[in-house]
């Protein structure tokens, strides 16, 4: 998986992030700024899942991202 993509596309995909993770505000989306670590971290916190679990999220929300890019 490419994260670069995703990192350059973040603006176009702050309404994406917050449709699959709604519980995050938009100042968390924002400090995310493409960071796949940071946005794991955030999901882990706001959700209280396993590390894992927020990775799965994360990498199966960007499968789905990178085809609508």
């Amino acid at each position: 998986m490419n994260w670069d993509t995703i990192q350059g596309n973040w603006k176009q995909l702050t309404g994406s992030i917050q449709s699959k993770w709604g519980e995050l505000t938009d100042d968390e989306v924002q400090e995310a700024k493409g960071d796949r670590e940071v946005l794991v971290g955030k999901i882990q916190e706001r959700y209280g899942v396993a590390r894992d679990e927020a990775e799965r999220q994360v990498d199966e929300w960007a499968d789905s991202a990178k085809a609508k890019i």
